[in-house]
């Protein structure tokens, strides 16, 4: 033992003393955070605790519940486990965990992505269990290639570590591609496991892998599953989903249970394997991925179905991960989501339960959660807006961006400043109603503190069952509940209109059409919620709209157009959007010519100038605006940050996120968009501090959240030139904009400009 290591173990055992014993609080990452300072090959040391090996799990959605169930299957089976369960998944929660165990014989280790390359080189697991990749805080993780060269990375470290891989997602399979041709690992086995037939779900808005990576072309599905998840295959290079090696079969859902039959279509010993039957009381598609997962891994180590169904049957976590609540007699379902794919997957579990409830999201934007939270706006809220009895509530930090986002998926909600608040207002509704609280990730546990004293309080039974949910309950949207909850029950049209035209007027128009240009290629950051809040505003004030999609390989007449938009994407992306952008150029510069109005944001607002950063490649843009964006330098840090800006389009400062790396400058006589007041925040470049570009009815920006959600007045800057045009392309009058209310919007404005510090 080295003099280092000895030193390790010993810190170690103080802090862990000192922190349970003198501090009261729990010892998870501490130690080992501490033991890698005084001993970096502090892991390398530990690998020699584990007699048979070690399986890393990771992957964005699902890592906490995989590891833990996975090693409650290998602990009924008898064996010894060593595992990170609060979800401590940096190189300092391994090491603690590590430092904290005797002798084990296998170690389940959770794994944050981009760490796993830091810990594979010593830890040199048995196996990495690879189980989806969605976009996931792109203000710290940055886009989706940049996590799968680090997981490349990390088996490139390790090359006899086995990849375990969900096949369904493209994005892990262009990761097992990459990896097998790795100098080393050519002779590896990799594992390939996936649904083998569609589900049958109701797919949602945006998906986070449209493209083939080895060709840029446009991938086909026979079945998708849920976000970019399916049986996958690109017409052009043949790159498909590999032939599954575990396959879930027979997949049935109930409103709190799942079946489904685990299958080896090509066992090694090249005979049919018996299928492994799997039952769970739990609920959504997700978790189908994630039993399977368990199964997968559980088989490859040896563990029987009878351990697998048992753990399953008493799994009960208790961290926060579908934990139900009884308080008061009334069932509460707590769940994590901190992405749109795992938000939606929830509302899907919501939409199951037909009977009247009461629904609460928490929204932080700590740094564990990402400050920026654009993704609300690809979230399929909308779905929700069809449920009748339904009484919406948002909190945490971001409460009220999270208000807006429902507003315009046609949600009335109202605020609540913390998850004592939600209970008060609960209390004031049918007891039979279920409750759900959704939060994401720093939000959690401060929302299950606040349950678990309620519960505790109540003196309930936990693990409650909720009540049926056919039984007759009085209606949350009738108007004595929504008087209690000032929560008003969704009207046709919007309240608070003034001078709104009259159906008569709206029948008489032809709509004001916006142009969503490359809508499949051009989706980071939330940006087509710019969209849907323009239609929106048209609509709530009786104005008739259309929207046009128009995606890849598709064209539009701009003649027929009053309002286009432009958002911004991944380099793979933006380059063939670009390409079609190119051809469109002397229609696009004669659109403008005519006092068009455009919405270009970040990628799309480079695209417009001379010149745009594709990668770290400066390249030629349309040429319409007068703006060059050139690389960053001597720096190579991107500007990320949220950003206010003082604008002539607006009274109200104008809010926004940045996450941008080249810079952007304007030729003499472009104005900016705006000057930043904010004391964080950068705009164009680094030094000019202003953002964007105004050159006739065209707006360029950095300014992502997305930018119209919390700048009423920007948005209605653009309807109104739409308006204008329209008059002029169809001859009709231009209808004049109603007054909306637009508290909500400037709730979330003044917060946000508070908090960047306005000037």
């Amino acid at each position: 033992m080295s003099i280092r290591f000895a030193a390790a173990q010993a810190v170690s055992s103080i802090s862990t003393w000192g922190l349970k014993h003198v501090f009261r609080r729990p010892a998870a990452n501490f130690p080992g955070k501490i033991a890698l300072y005084v001993d970096p090959r502090l892991l390398a040391n530990l690998r020699g605790k584990l007699t048979r090996g070690s399986i890393m799990v990771v992957g964005t959605n699902g890592k906490t519940t995989v590891t833990n169930l996975l090693a409650d299957v290998l602990e009924g089976s008898g064996v010894r486990v060593v595992c990170n369960r609060t979800g401590a998944n940096l190189d300092s929660g391994v090491s603690t965990a590590l430092l904290h165990a005797k002798e084990a014989d296998w170690g389940v280790f959770e794994s944050d992505e981009l760490w796993l390359k830091k810990m594979t080189p010593q830890l040199k697991p048995t196996y990495v269990l690879l189980l989806n990749l969605f976009r996931d805080q792109l203000d710290r993780c940055g886009e989706i290639d940049r996590i799968q060269d680090s997981i490349v990375e990390a088996l490139a470290a390790s090359p006899e570590t086995i990849l375990v891989f969900n096949a369904d997602d493209p994005l892990c399979a262009t990761i097992a591609k990459r990896a097998s041709e790795l100098p080393g690992r050519e002779r590896t086995r990799q594992i390939a496991f996936g649904v083998s037939e569609s589900m049958g779900l109701a797919q949602n808005t945006v998906s986070d892998a449209t493209m083939c990576q080895l060709c840029s072309s446009m991938f086909e599905y026979d079945f998708r599953q849920y976000g970019q998840l399916g049986a996958w295959h690109c017409p052009t290079c043949g790159f498909s989903r590999p032939a599954l090696d575990f396959a879930a079969q027979n997949v049935e859902f109930g409103e709190r249970e799942l079946s489904f039959d685990i299958a080896r279509p090509q066992p090694n010993a090249g005979e049919s394997a018996p299928a492994r039957p799997i039952r769970a009381a739990f609920s959504g598609a997700y978790m189908v991925y994630n039993l399977l997962a368990v199964g997968v891994a559980a088989d490859l180590v040896g563990c029987g179905n009878d351990a697998i169904q048992a753990a399953i049957e008493s799994f009960d976590p208790k961290n926060g991960r579908l934990q139900r609540y009884s308080v008061e007699g009334r069932s509460i379902l707590l769940n994590l989501a901190k992405n749109p794919t795992g938000f939606n997957q929830n509302l899907k579990i919501i939409e199951k339960d037909a009977s009247p409830k009461a629904v609460a999201f928490f929204i932080n934007d700590k740094e564990a959660d990402g400050r920026d939270i654009s993704w609300l706006w690809d979230i399929d809220f909308e779905e929700l807006s069809r449920q009748e009895g339904c009484v919406v509530f948002a909190g945490g930090i971001r409460g009220n961006d999270m208000q807006v986002r429902l507003k315009y998926a046609g949600i009335p909600s109202k605020v609540v400043k913390n998850t004592q608040e939600f209970l008060d207002e609960l209390a004031k509704l049918p007891h039979e109603m279920n409750a759900y609280a959704i939060a994401n990730y720093t939000a959690l546990p401060s929302v299950k503190s606040a349950l678990d004293a309620a519960e505790s309080e109540a003196g309930d039974p936990t693990n409650c069952e909720a009540g049926d949910p056919a039984r007759e309950t009085p209606c949350s949207n009738s108007p004595r509940f929504a008087a209690e909850l000032r929560v008003e029950p969704l009207a046709q049209g919007r309240s608070g209109v003034d001078g709104a035209e009259s159906p008569a007027q709206a029948q008489e128009r032809t709509p004001i059409v916006i142009a969503h240009m490359f809508p499949d290629l051009l989706n980071l950051y939330g940006d087509g919620g710019n969209v849907r809040i323009l239609s929106e505003r048209l609509a709530w004030r009786g104005i008739p709209v259309q929207v046009k999609r128009v995606e890849y390989g598709e064209s539009v007449d701009l003649g027929d157009v009053d309002l286009v938009f432009l958002g911004g994407g991944p380099d793979r992306e933006q380059k063939l959007a670009s390409a079609e952008l190119m051809r469109m150029k002397d229609e696009l510069a004669a659109y403008v010519k005519e006092d068009g109005p455009v919405l270009a944001i970040c990628g799309g607002y480079q695209i417009l100038g001379k010149t745009w950063l594709l990668g770290d490649e400066e390249v030629p843009g349309l040429d319409i605006v007068g703006i060059e964006t050139r690389r960053p330098g001597t720096s190579a840090d991107r500007l990320i940050d949220n950003i206010v800006l003082s604008s002539p389009l607006a009274t109200h400062p104008v809010v926004g996120y940045e996450n941008h790396a080249g810079r952007t400058y304007l030729a003499e006589g472009v104005k900016p968009f705006g000057a930043v007041v904010s004391s964080v925040g950068h705009g164009n470049n680094d030094a000019d501090k202003a953002d964007g570009a105004l050159c006739r009815k065209v707006l360029g920006t950095y300014l992502h959240g997305p930018l119209l959600s919390k700048n009423p007045e920007i948005a209605d800057w653009l309807l109104v030139a739409a308006c204008e045009r329209h008059a002029r392309r169809t001859g009709e009058s231009a209808p004049a904009l109603a007054r909306l209310d637009d508290a909500e919007e400037l709730a979330a404005n003044a917060f946000m400009a508070d908090k960047a510090g306005a000037k």
